[in-house]
């Protein structure tokens, strides 16, 4: 038998497998397609402090090997969380972790306040690509000093462990994730989409109504695989490993990159039941090549 179990903060997940925010709802939606029970963790959408109605139509479009989106964090806010979707899924065997969204540090600040009371929520996910609207719209997670603010004005309202997830669109990785584990993130999590744009040649406008949307997909595998790499040889703190994951492979190789565990998100809307195709796969993995472990695969990449 293999030993899946790995440690995220505080908490012990019972296998590396988790599924990502926006790209799995609440869970209950897949009931008819696995055991969701068997994930280690399930990363819900994006919550905000009050109802958002997301972005205008049209909102995705399918790109070469991945797909953009633009839906903006279309959500009924914390209080609808708490009042109609927690009791649904609040007795899952697998951790239910809040990805917390917000456009002020306020607001961030309140949704965490509000999920620190749930019993059955012994983590957030602290989304940093939003814009700041009191800065003008800069994202927190493309300007360091925002990025340390925030998670250091969360960290105060947040007892249990808190995951910092990170944004691509920078140049130094390695100073954003280093900014905020000395700003008392237990762990970060990478990457969250690319930006791009997609374009109709035909008649000469944007596919998305907002122009530019988030990329995911087999299309930035590479370069999530080389940001989680660089994380982990500037961070003490776990990993969690994101980008283009489809099989079992694709989360081997982030975790020999250094990643503790991994979400999966644009495969879920390809393959309804990929999570757990995965979960056996990495097992397989470490029965064929000799690990009783999966913690030893962690950051094995020979170099």
């Amino acid at each position: 038998m293999v030993d899946l179990a790995v440690q995220i903060g505080n908490l012990k997940f019972k296998n590396p497998v988790s599924t990502a925010s926006g790209c799995f709802g609440y869970g209950y939606e897949y009931e008819d397609f696995m055991d969701v029970n068997r994930l280690g963790a399930i990363f819900v959408k994006g919550t905000t402090g009050s109802n958002r109605e997301g972005n205008p139509y049209p909102r995705m479009a399918e790109t070469p090997s991945g797909m953009l989106n633009s839906v903006g964090l279309q959500n009924k806010g914390v209080d609808y969380f708490i009042s109609d979707i927690y009791p649904k899924i609040k007795d899952y065997d697998s951790h239910i972790i809040v990805n917390v969204s917000g456009s002020t540090i306020e607001e961030y600040v309140e949704v965490a306040e509000k999920l620190n009371e749930l019993e059955k929520i012994p983590a957030i996910e602290l989304n940093i690509s939003c814009p700041n609207v009191k800065e003008g719209g800069m994202v927190f997670g493309t300007h360091c000093p925002s990025a340390i603010e925030v998670t250091r004005s969360v960290r105060k309202a947040f007892a249990k462990t808190m995951i910092v997830k990170l944004s691509p669109n920078v140049t130094s990785i390695h100073e954003f994730a280093k900014a905020v584990e000395g700003a008392g993130a237990d762990a970060i999590s990478l990457i969250n989409t690319l930006l791009g744009i997609a374009i109709n040649a035909k008649t000469r406008k944007p596919v998305l109504s907002t122009v530019t949307g988030g990329l995911s997909g087999p299309a930035v595998k590479p370069v999530a695989l080389r940001m989680v790499w660089q994380a982990y040889h500037s961070v003490k703190i776990p990993i969690v490993g994101m980008g283009g994951i489809m099989n079992a492979t694709d989360a081997i190789e982030f975790i020999l990159a250094g990643a503790t565990a991994v979400q999966i998100g644009t495969a879920n809307f390809i393959d309804p039941a990929v999570s757990m195709k995965v979960l056996d796969g990495i097992e397989s993995y470490c029965l064929e090549n000799g690990f009783s472990d999966v913690n030893d695969l962690i950051g094995a990449l020979e170099t």
